[in-house]
């Protein structure tokens, strides 16, 4: 084959392989920017089923600049694995499904993860200092229950209490959760700053 031919087809075949390439990244960032919370084929079914809940449930999530793959896999922690709902919701739900076999289940919207649920002997709450699950919502800072992600990590890691440094939380089952990979636990931080906010004391027993 003469030089300049073999030049013609190497220069045909780099551009036919460039023009394929450009195609693919198009597509790949058309499916990027789908919407938020649109779950794609690929999805980790965790993710799926995480996204999946929150809608049935009712829940708003706020996606801007967040990331949703995190999100929908915080959702799956949280409200799947956590059991978060059931301490740090007041009341749990509005239909609770433990009255009986197949009976329906919705959240406590109006109180989701805003914490308020006492803890100790009755009158709940009472006396002061008994525990009181705390709001897991964003606070005015945007940060769920106020803390950064690395004072989140600690508190799960250690156990300490945010509030009081030097003690260490009575009732949040920390032990359990303080093995997680961080990814896991940066995808349930991801979540709990998604959640819709709640003012402060709304619901339960004023936090102490």
């Amino acid at each position: 084959m003469r030089p300049k031919v073999l030049i013609g087809v190497v220069a045909v075949l780099f551009a036919v392989s460039a023009g394929r390439a450009i195609l693919t990244a198009d597509r790949e960032n058309d499916n990027d920017q789908g919407r938020p919370g649109e779950i794609h084929k690929d999805d980790d079914p965790r993710v799926v089923v995480g996204f999946k809940y929150a809608k049935d449930q009712g829940i708003k999530l706020n996606l801007q600049h967040k990331d949703n793959e995190l999100v929908g896999l915080g959702s799956y922690l949280v409200n799947a694995v956590g059991g978060c709902n059931d301490c740090h919701t007041a009341p749990p739900y509005t239909k609770d499904p433990s009255i009986g076999l197949g009976a329906p289940k919705q959240i406590n919207n109006a109180c989701y993860l805003a914490g308020g649920a006492p803890f100790g002997p009755p009158p709940f709450g009472l006396p002061p200092g008994s525990p009181v699950s705390r709001d897991l919502t964003p606070f005015e800072n945007g940060k769920p229950a106020g803390l950064t992600f690395d004072q989140f990590r600690h508190v799960i890691r250690t156990g300490e209490d945010p509030d009081n440094p030097g003690q260490v939380l009575r009732v949040m089952p920390w032990p359990v959760y303080q093995t997680m990979t961080d990814h896991d636990l940066r995808a349930i931080y991801e979540y709990l700053s998604a959640i819709p906010a709640i003012p402060k004391d709304t619901c339960g027993v004023p936090s102490v």
